[in-house]
């Protein structure tokens, strides 16, 4: 399969870096022989990463492919970041049931103010090479353009999940959204790229970069590493920024980050040892033990020693021993008011039918004792709690 022997530590590598990987075409060993060779001409892999700044923020899903970013850092290769100035303006469509929107130029550059600095925490960025998109495909003539397209047929896009489940419920299906995998694809071509990265929902993606890499004619073609999708803290759905109670975003404060996850189902645990840090699952630990473990070294990755012991502190202290927090904020009333104007102002919730689905669950005590009346009228001072994690004093 190969053309020469590969030595033992280049496949002892390649065995690291796809832990909880898919590699394709031909698993780790075809990881191995890129490694041999990249030694062997002295001449570090470009791997690569697409970044569509869709939101401001990332989040730990984000994470599981920043770590990988990191290990081959640390074997001294070279990651290539692409900030996605022109695919965000079409949206991806991968795992989507419907069209995405796509963004404008000013959304994308708004949004991309701060992925580095967060991508900072796992990834040295100042060894990474940052490049748009935008700067090649924004320049392309429509002759390029014609020549993008003809690299791929109608038949092959239809292979996709999202896009053959669409057609066959009769939902839309933009031309445009043809276009994400191909201006992708693209950008494979344009950094020369010897590995891309992505989630398993990118497998088309990725694939199409390798076979686009060959028919503009480049004598190397990358291989697709396919990292998993983490589930949010319900162990149902994706994490997402879409479904803000199960997403941990990376800029988290401390306290919503350790108790967030110290929410995940038992049996979700062991996946986010593996995925989310570099801890091993003790499966014989007590299970409320091995839980603080894993919430108290996501919360120091992310936001330092004092700031985890802080947090971990706050949470033995108001969840398991019912207590209150101490630097809660002050809400300062000028007379009395509905109970739901009060969480609007506190933060609690964006919304008043949030507010009167949260009293209706009996999340929401005053002064210890739960409210049961959306009519509920606050006209003395005393501590309002929403949830396990929201509280405000209110004084007059």
């Amino acid at each position: 399969m190969f053309e020469t022997k590969i030595e033992q530590k280049f496949i002892d590598q390649a065995m690291l870096l796809s832990e909880g990987a898919e590699i394709l075409p031909d698993g780790p060993m075809a990881l191995a022989y890129k490694l041999q060779e990249s030694e062997k001409n002295n001449k570090p892999l470009r791997v690569k990463l697409g970044l569509d700044p869709t939101r401001p923020d990332l989040h730990l899903g984000h994470s599981v492919v920043m770590r990988k970013l990191r290990q081959f850092q640390e074997l001294g290769h070279q990651i290539v970041l692409i900030v996605g100035g022109a695919t965000a303006m079409v949206g991806d469509p991968s795992g989507k049931s419907e069209t995405r929107p796509a963004l404008s130029k000013e959304q994308v550059a708004e949004n991309a103010k701060t992925y580095f600095d967060q991508m900072a925490k796992l990834v040295d960025i100042d060894k990474a090479e940052v490049r748009n998109n935008a700067d090649w495909l924004h320049s392309m003539t429509f002759t390029d353009i014609m020549k993008l397209a003809s690299s791929t047929t109608v038949a092959q896009m239809m292979t996709r999940d999202d896009f053959a489940k669409r057609y066959k419920e009769g939902l839309p299906i933009s031309v445009v959204e043809f276009f994400y995998p191909l201006m992708q694809g693209y950008d494979s071509v344009a950094i020369e790229s010897d590995i891309e990265l992505g989630g398993t929902d990118q497998r088309f993606n990725l694939l199409v970069g390798r076979d686009m890499q060959a028919f503009y004619g480049l004598e190397a073609r990358q291989l697709a590493m396919l990292l998993p999708l983490i589930e949010g803290t319900d162990g149902v759905k994706k994490m997402s920024k879409t479904y803000p109670e199960h997403c941990i975003s990376i800029t988290e404060e401390p306290k919503n980050m350790y108790g967030k996850l110290m929410s995940i189902p038992d049996e979700l645990m062991p996946r986010y040892y593996e995925l989310l840090c570099d801890l091993k699952f003790n499966k014989d630990n007590n299970p409320r033990d091995e839980k603080m473990r894993l919430a108290y070294e996501i919360t120091k990755m992310y936001n330092g020693e004092e700031a985890a012991n802080k947090a971990q502190e706050e949470f033995i202290n108001v969840i398991q021993k019912k207590g209150i927090p101490d630097d809660i904020q002050e809400l300062k009333l000028d007379s009395a008011q509905n109970v739901i104007d009060v969480m609007l102002t506190a933060g609690f919730t964006q919304s008043k039918g949030e507010a009167r689905r949260l009293i209706a669950q009996g999340a929401v005590k005053f002064e210890g004792e739960k409210i049961t009346d959306i009519a509920f009228v606050i006209e003395k001072a005393g501590v309002l709690q929403s949830g396990k994690r929201n509280y405000a004093k209110v004084v007059f």
